[in-house]
């Protein structure tokens, strides 16, 4: 019968000589790709501005703490002086976008209200803007022409002068020129 041909047997190796060269990047779908790329640009447009937020908050020390100022500078600005009867003055300043300063003194009564008729004559005395307890209260506005430039930086915005009367014949005055 016949003799079947002898199979000749392949020289080739079944597998590989040597390591395979890898690619240092694995093997995804497009659309894998497209997820992490779309991923890392969100992150980068999203992650930098909360950083630079979450960043800011951590050095802020907050909205102008109030520090200790020279009265007389601070009732210049206001366009004022301290009467000469006042004592126990206390001044303060707070900046942050904007300039607050506030001043309090204590006065004889009798006066108060002559004192700040004169010291700001175009001011209306209000009782819209007063806060409860105060007997009674002055807004001036720079826009208005009420307060008279400063020499420094020029006038404040608005200044709240406001009177409380104490027991007795004492005078609680508060002064607070203001930037807007």
């Amino acid at each position: 019968m016949g003799e079947k041909p002898e199979e000749k047997k392949s020289t080739r190796p079944t597998h590989s000589p040597g390591p395979a060269r890898r690619r240092w990047w694995p093997r995804w779908s497009r659309r894998t790709w497209i997820q992490i790329t779309v991923s890392a640009l969100g992150t980068v447009v999203l992650g930098v501005p909360v950083a630079f937020v979450a960043w800011f908050m951590f050095v802020w020390e907050g909205p102008g703490k109030p520090q200790p100022i020279d009265c007389a500078q601070a009732m210049d600005w206001a366009g004022a002086t301290l009467p000469k009867t006042s004592r126990d003055a206390r001044c303060t300043e707070a900046i942050w976008m904007d300039v607050y300063d506030h001043v309090e003194f204590r006065m004889p009564a009798n006066e108060a209200a002559g004192w700040v008729a004169g010291t700001w004559p175009a001011g209306e005395v209000e009782t819209r803007f007063c806060d409860p307890g105060d007997d009674f209260c002055v807004r001036l506005e720079s826009d208005e022409g009420q307060i008279a430039a400063y020499d420094g930086t020029g006038a404040p915005a608005g200044v709240d002068v406001s009177v409380r009367y104490e027991g007795g014949d004492t005078a609680l005055v508060t002064v607070a020129p203001f930037t807007t």
